[in-house]
């Protein structure tokens, strides 16, 4: 299944993203940091929904409430539902 989630607060604006039995592949952020979200890209491909999605959440950028990791935190909680 593909996914498309728009974010809201941070750099990026998107994320796209595919899932198979449970974990993700083919992660791309469009906007925001590009060297340090395509580090978060590789460290989770082919990882389990449940365990990104618990070590990403809650991350905050500077001052701002939410960031980049934490969108994409939201964005696999509505995969789950």
């Amino acid at each position: 299944m593909h996914k498309t989630y728009k974010t809201k607060g941070t750099c990026s604006v998107q994320i796209d993203f595919d899932v198979e039995d449970g974990k993700i592949y083919n992660l791309q952020f469009l906007g925001g940091c590009n060297g340090n979200l395509k580090g978060i890209a590789a460290l989770v491909e082919g990882q389990d929904i449940k365990d990104v999605k618990e070590k990403l959440k809650g991350i905050k950028c500077g001052f701002k409430d939410t960031s980049c990791p934490d969108q994409l935190a939201r964005a696999l909680e509505e995969v789950e539902e």
